[in-house]
């Protein structure tokens, strides 16, 4: 879910609208996303054998009330936790601008963790034998300070795209991107900018066949 910041029909699309609520005046999220799919089959699995139980404990004598009661607890157990997760799948999101990481979560009660740009150290990316077949993948920051719950990522999908683009965010000064700001993603005072530049060679150093020592 990476892409334009507006859909086919020119409206923000779903993720441009949640991000919008978090990101500071001025500031555009280049990449957004939900993480995979596939979080969801460790959930279905573990709902899966519960909810075949309950429908089993309610098929046994749906007249009776203990076994119906019983069989409709597992059911509606199984479906809710599921649910939970799904939902909590739904809501979360990945956010890079060209200053910060943030990661959206929480159904009820809303969660935003950040991490500046110019804190990452090391990027890493990892994919599984099952994320290679099924396009996910993990993101691992090292940082200075490091925050917990962004040091790992899991489920990213297309996560060699993201990998790329993240990875031009963090060498701004190469590709375009990590806009200079403070750690809260506020400009830098304009003597501040610039990013990195290229020192002057050194007199006399690696020109040796000019006008080096030895040179008529």
């Amino acid at each position: 879910m990476t892409g334009p910041a507006r859909g086919t029909d020119g409206r923000p699309p779903r993720w441009a609208k949640d991000a919008a609520k978090y990101l500071l005046p001025g500031e555009e999220a280049v990449v957004a996303t939900r993480r995979h799919w596939a979080v969801l089959l460790a959930p279905a699995a573990r709902a899966l054998p519960v909810l075949l139980l309950g429908l089993w404990v309610l098929g046994l004598d749906p007249d009776h009330r203990v076994g119906a009661t019983v069989g409709l607890v597992l059911v509606l157990g199984a479906l809710g936790s599921f649910a939970l997760r799904a939902g909590e799948w739904w809501m979360r999101h990945f956010i890079v601008t060209r200053r910060r990481v943030l990661l959206t979560s929480g159904i009820v009660a809303r969660t935003v963790t950040l991490l500046p740009l110019r804190r990452i150290t090391d990027l890493t990316w990892k994919e599984t034998l099952l994320g290679q077949v099924l396009g996910y993948g993990t993101f691992r920051f090292e940082s200075a300070g490091q925050q917990q719950a962004l040091s790992q990522i899991t489920f990213l999908p297309r996560a060699d795209l993201l990998y790329h683009q993240v990875s031009g965010l963090l060498f701004g000064s190469d590709w375009g991107g990590a806009a200079g700001g403070d750690d809260e993603g506020n400009p830098e005072p304009a003597e501040g900018r610039g990013g990195r530049r290229d020192t002057q060679p050194i007199p006399g150093v690696g020109t040796a066949g000019e006008d080096g020592p030895g040179h008529a």
